[in-house]
């Protein structure tokens, strides 16, 4: 016998049986539960979709309550220590692991389109000098859409794979350029003698040399960074990829959509917000009155605790022990120490951990992306160069699942019954 959850209907006392499969029900079946026919039927109601599942998915596993965090079944752990960025992106969005020669094809693929179309440099231009990188990279994704016009084929699936090319090749490209453009740089071009991490770094800070030299740890610390933010199922931005595409529109602007929603503080500004907090806290002995001013509420412990996550971030041990080897070459981050300090008293401290604030993903990233040279306003641009593969395995899932529709949640009416037009010199 199927499982089911019996609802007992207090307002009529009518009885339901309702079908339970993979432990959800469906919401559509509420319909059935009314108390007239005219009655529209009985709707649930989740603000911020807390407990609502809008989609199957088989591309990412999330184990809040364990700390697990999985792409295809894989722990994160080891995709961070064995792979390479465009091999988990291979990953999300084929499903399996490639071959070498999968890997060498689809390396070749990705490098074959790094290049942007010389008009885009028009666009940037449009920009003021202090324009923020986010934006930017927002506005000229979008306006890839203009030069791909085949791109809105969206259900021809050889049309769509060189979508994905594109844009996991470009978006690299058109973040440096963001970059350079903040700082009156001219723009690099890219170099697809270097690997993923090392050629975006060399867009971004190439100056007169022929190619820069990035040392190894620098570009494998971006590498695991990358592949820890490929993907992270439904959250903010993802959902929204997936809301704009379900309209059937092109990737590009899918895409910036899924951008503009990473670009708030409260997701992709989020490491953003952790440097700031560090900065103002400003010294070590200054850490015990932060703490007592946060459980005060008078301040914001930022990079602790997650949506998800009701124990340690997994993907927090493995960039706090990436941060130890950066800072070996680029030298230690002055906030570091205060971000030790704090992590150590909120650890310890039965306020936090009563909580199950651990820190997450946030807490270190920002300071491993200081390190390096990269400045805060590019934080969410870093945020979404990887997630740029996680956004089109979601994107192209959703296209391919033939339950999904265009996305319309419903609502809870709130304002005035119907009423008559008054006129003006009676108002």
């Amino acid at each position: 016998m199927a499982d089911t959850l019996t609802i007992t209907d207090n307002r009529t006392g009518k009885k339901y049986d309702v079908p339970i499969v993979d432990g959800a029900v469906r919401a559509t079946d509420l319909r059935q539960i009314k108390t007239s026919e005219e009655d529209w039927g009985l709707v649930s109601y989740d603000p911020g979709f807390l407990n609502t599942a809008a989609t199957r998915s088989s591309i990412t596993y999330i184990d809040g309550d364990q700390g697990v965090l999985e792409y295809r079944g894989y722990p994160i752990e080891q995709l961070a220590e064995h792979g390479t960025y465009l091999e988990t992106a291979y990953l999300l969005i084929h499903g399996e692991l490639p071959t070498a020669d999968e890997l060498k094809n689809w390396e070749n693929s990705i490098e074959s389109h790094t290049i942007v179309h010389e008009n885009l440099k028009q666009l940037m231009e449009g920009f003021r000098y202090d324009a923020h990188p986010m934006g930017m990279l927002i506005s000229s994704v979008a306006a890839l859409s203009t030069f791909y016009p085949e791109a809105k084929n969206v259900r021809d699936a050889a049309t769509r794979l060189k979508q994905i090319h594109r844009l996991i090749a470009k978006v690299p490209t058109l973040a440096a350029v963001c970059y350079r453009h903040s700082l009156g740089l001219p723009y690099n071009y890219p170099n697809n003698e270097l690997g993923y991490t090392e050629n975006f770094l060399n867009m971004m800070f190439r100056m007169t040399e022929s190619r820069l030299e990035v040392h190894p740890v620098l570009s494998r610390a971006l590498e695991i960074l990358f592949i820890l933010h490929a993907d992270h199922e439904q959250n903010c931005s993802t959902a929204a990829m997936r809301a704009v595409g379900s309209s059937e529109v092109d990737p590009y602007s899918a895409y910036a959509g899924a951008a503009a929603a990473l670009y708030g503080p409260l997701h992709g500004g989020a490491n953003e917000a952790v440097l700031r907090m560090l900065e103002s806290i400003g010294d070590v002995k200054e850490v015990p009155n932060f703490i007592e001013r946060v459980k005060n509420r008078e301040v914001l412990l930022m990079g602790f605790g997650h949506r998800v996550y009701k124990n340690y971030d997994p993907r927090a041990t493995i960039i706090k022990r990436t941060a130890d080897e950066v800072f070996e070459v680029t030298g230690r981050n002055p906030l570091l120490e205060i971000a030790l300090e704090l992590e150590r008293i909120a650890l310890d401290d039965d306020f936090f951990v009563k909580r199950k604030l651990y820190p997450n993903v946030d807490f270190y990233s920002g300071l491993i992306y200081q390190s390096m040279g990269l400045p805060v306003s590019m934080f969410p641009v870093l945020f979404a160069i990887p997630r740029t593969a996680g956004w089109l395995a979601q994107w192209q899932e959703m296209l391919e699942d033939p339950e999904q529709k265009i996305a319309r949640p419903r609502q809870i009416y709130t304002g005035p019954a119907r009423r008559d037009y008054v006129p003006m010199n009676r108002r």
